[in-house]
C-alpha cells in the first residue's frame, strides 16, 4: 500500500512539475499585429479594403489576404492562382511573400490568396504601402498596390 502511495505522490509531483514548466515556458515567436487593413487599388478587380493576417513560427512566417471588396470577375478554382505580396522593410528593401494558395472563388465573389509564405528576421518591420501584390491567373498578372499605409501599422516580428 505504501509503494502505491508513494507512486501516486510522484505521479502527482511530476504532473505539477510539467504544468509549472509550461507556465514558464517561453511564449513562441509572434508578429504584432497579427491582423491589418489596407485600401488597394488593382489593375483588374477594383479596389478597396483587404484584410491582411500575418502569422510567425520562427523566422518561417505567412500572410493571407482577403477582401470582398476586390472581386474575381471569373470563377478561379482553388489553388490555382500564383501570388507574390512585396513588403517594404523599415530597415530597407523589401520580402517577399509567395504561394499558390487561394480558395475557389466564384465569379463575382471576393479575393483572397494564402498563406503566402516568407522568411523574416526578428525585429523585421513589414509594410504593404510601397510594395505590391501580384497574382496570375489565368496568364494574366494583376497589380495591387496599397494607396496608404496599413492600419493599424506595419506588421513587426519577434
Amino acid at each position: 500500500m505504501r509503494g502505491k502511495r508513494l507512486g501516486t505522490v510522484v505521479a502527482l509531483a511530476a504532473g505539477t512539475l510539467a504544468a509549472t514548466g509550461l507556465a514558464f515556458a517561453p511564449a513562441a515567436a509572434a508578429v504584432t499585429p497579427q491582423t491589418a487593413t489596407i485600401n488597394a487599388t488593382c489593375t483588374l478587380g477594383g479596389s478597396g479594403e483587404a484584410t491582411l493576417t500575418a502569422t510567425q513560427d520562427g523566422t518561417a512566417a505567412t500572410i493571407t489576404l482577403s477582401s470582398t471588396a476586390i472581386t474575381s470577375p471569373l470563377p478561379i478554382s482553388e489553388d490555382s492562382v500564383t501570388s507574390t505580396l512585396t513588403l517594404v522593410n523599415a530597415s530597407g528593401g523589401t520580402t517577399a511573400f509567395s504561394g499558390t494558395r487561394n480558395p475557389a472563388i466564384a465569379a463575382g465573389g471576393g479575393v483572397s490568396v494564402g498563406p503566402l509564405d516568407g522568411t523574416v528576421a526578428p525585429g523585421d518591420s513589414l509594410e504593404t504601402y510601397g510594395g505590391s501584390l501580384n497574382m496570375v491567373v489565368f496568364g494574366i498578372t494583376i497589380t495591387c498596390t496599397a494607396d496608404a499605409p496599413q492600419s493599424p501599422g506595419p506588421f513587426v516580428f519577434d
